[in-house]
């Protein structure tokens, strides 16, 4: 896969973490400059009082001041302002990511719908590891919601299917993601060893965010940067980054941190292509080119014959239309990909019609 060129790259204050108000500061950054915006907002977890474990010992919740709203109202306006913010920023492909509990994920994505965003997915993600329900008075919580969306409903988001489903060991990545919550070595610590940030996310669930919805080259905007775990995988993986935050504490320790990342080789940044955005390759190309001859028989898996005719159409028997509509009719199924349905045979050997398709893409990108 390429790398982006991006000219509004030059405007921004790229790789940096901008200290402020997250609104205030998106709002002064140019409009349409940015690929991909992944935030993580306050839970607005509504904390009464500390949380014990069954042996008395106090559990290091997030009670901090900045998940702390008057009421519902207060966080919805909040919520309202700072997505508006981010939105003015995405590129009319730009995409988002936002990831929260129960507690506050469902007004977030209701006002996405309400200020036009296209909600593409919601995933799961599913800790492997989670923290138990001491009071046993509901079910563990053990996992916390994403919201993917678009800018808007016509969007042309990046989306890279082959590489998320190579990840996924060839099969199809689901929207159910069984991730370890931040521990061991990863959580980070304070002065006193205490944790760094009460809500720190494994790089693993950034890692696969970043893999399969942006490019090498792409900005990737985190307006909650915290510790920085977006900005340390996004500069491993060959993305520009920038982060806000306005808490001294968690820019100090996210700054030590990208200091010690290393951006990964470029030839190990390349990704397995999403076949939707290859050129596309009409069938009857194949034909003009005498790559396929009017008059050759194509068959399918089960033995089935269709004649190539002149403008690129199938017939067989009484059946004609595209590979893809005859396709469709000998199986009775609504829809059929042609290229991979059909072959046809070279010294012996029964070939898919899709490798002529490569050779001429091929021939495209020389």
């Amino acid at each position: 896969m390429k790398t982006k060129t991006n000219p509004e790259a030059a405007l921004l204050p790229l790789n940096t973490i901008l200290a402020g108000d997250c609104i205030e500061v998106m709002r002064g950054l140019p409009e349409a400059s940015v690929d991909l915006i992944f935030a993580d907002p306050p839970y607005n977890l509504q904390l009464k009082g500390s949380l014990h474990r069954p042996d008395n010992t106090l559990v290091d919740a997030c009670d901090d001041h900045w998940d702390q709203f008057a009421s519902f109202a207060a966080y919805d306006a909040f919520t309202r302002d700072w997505l508006a913010a981010a939105r003015r920023l995405l590129k009319p492909d730009g995409a988002i990511w936002v990831i929260g509990s129960y507690h506050n994920i469902f007004r977030v994505g209701a006002e996405l719908q309400n200020q036009g965003y296209w909600i593409l997915n919601d995933v799961v993600w599913r800790k492997a590891n989670p923290m138990p329900n001491f009071r046993g008075k509901r079910l563990t919580n053990a996992h916390e919601t994403m919201i993917w969306a678009s800018k808007g409903e016509g969007g042309k988001y990046t989306f890279n299917y082959e590489a998320l489903k190579a990840l996924n060991d060839g099969v199809q990545m689901r929207s159910d993601w069984v991730i370890p919550i931040c521990n061991g070595g990863e959580r980070l610590k304070d002065d006193h060893g205490d944790k760094a940030h009460p809500t720190q996310k494994p790089e693993a669930l950034l890692h696969r965010i970043l893999v399969g919805s942006t490019n090498p080259g792409d900005v990737v905007l985190d307006p909650f940067f915290g510790t920085g775990t977006t900005g340390a995988v996004a500069k491993m993986l060959g993305r520009d980054f920038i982060g806000i935050e306005r808490e001294d504490s968690y820019r100090a320790i996210a700054e030590a941190r990208l200091a010690k990342v290393r951006r990964f080789d470029r030839s190990a940044l390349e990704v397995v292509g999403s076949k939707r955005a290859e050129p596309r390759v009409p069938f009857g190309q194949l034909i003009e080119r005498g790559m396929l001859r009017p008059g050759e028989m194509l068959v399918n898996a089960r033995g089935q014959m269709a004649k190539v005719r002149v403008d690129g159409t199938l017939i067989a028997d009484a059946v004609k239309g595209s590979i893809h509509q005859v396709g469709a009719m000998l199986e009775g199924a609504p829809s059929c990909n042609g290229w991979t349905y059909w072959h046809f045979r070279r010294e012996g050997q029964t070939v898919p019609i899709d490798v002529l398709r490569q050779q001429v893409r091929a021939e495209m990108e020389r």
